[in-house]
């Protein structure tokens, strides 16, 4: 049962909770690709991950894994220079599938020749790459879409690659801030060729959003 486009509180009940037992079941770490020649094959679906460093990449992935470790957190803002692949299922009745760490943007002090690289590998990847099936675009609640995440936006646009725009470390900013953010975010994603309109809202910390967002990643996969 593939899950129609929309609004996170109309996602059907047994929809989510067949993601929530796919996520629960096997999971592992397959490699890490520090260039498109070290990718694994292309035999399943895959969704992957972007983000600003520090947007809190890492601690999602965990949270929508329900693993403490899965995904770990470079110490180094920017890094992390490889598209590191984790395997997700299958188990009865979900398909097997892959979720793609990628690397962070937005570093400010790395060297230009680390930054083209990362271009490269990224660009390169989502263009190239017949299996992704979406990808999740992670923006930090507290400071909204900047310079960078509009960079990558319009590369995924460039590249006919469809994604998500998720909005992470809700619980770091009051209710009345985060409406406007969220309202901000949405009219810029509506702007976007290949952006979703829908932003879904979450918080590893809290688990607001987990459950919403890992049954869209099961209908990506599915659909």
């Amino acid at each position: 049962m593939t899950q129609p486009e929309a609004k996170p509180e109309d996602i059907h009940p047994e929809f989510a909770e067949r993601a929530r037992k796919l996520f629960s079941g096997p999971i592992s770490f397959l490699k890490s690709a520090p260039s498109l020649q070290f990718l694994p094959d292309a035999d399943c679906p895959e969704v992957a991950f972007s983000g600003r460093s520090n947007v809190g990449k890492s601690s999602l992935l965990n949270a929508i894994t329900g693993r403490k470790s899965l995904a770990r957190a470079s110490v180094t803002p920017g890094r992390t220079q490889e598209l590191n692949f984790f395997d997700v299922g299958p188990i009865e009745g979900s398909p097997a599938f892959r979720l793609v760490d990628m690397p962070g943007y937005g570093f400010a002090k790395a060297p230009i020749a680390v930054v083209d690289k990362w271009k490269r590998l990224v660009r390169d990847f989502l263009r190239g790459r017949v299996v992704l099936k979406r990808t999740l675009v992670l923006i930090d609640a507290r400071h909204g879409v900047k310079p960078p995440d509009l960079e990558m936006m319009k590369m995924l646009d460039g590249a006919a690659a469809s994604y998500r725009v998720v909005l992470t470390k809700a619980d770091k900013v009051k209710p009345s801030e985060l409406e406007v953010t969220l309202a901000s975010v949405t009219a810029e994603a509506r702007k976007h060729s290949a952006a979703y309109p829908v932003i879904f809202v979450t918080s590893a910390e809290t688990g607001q959003g987990i459950a919403d967002l890992r049954a869209a990643i099961l209908a990506d996969v599915e659909g």
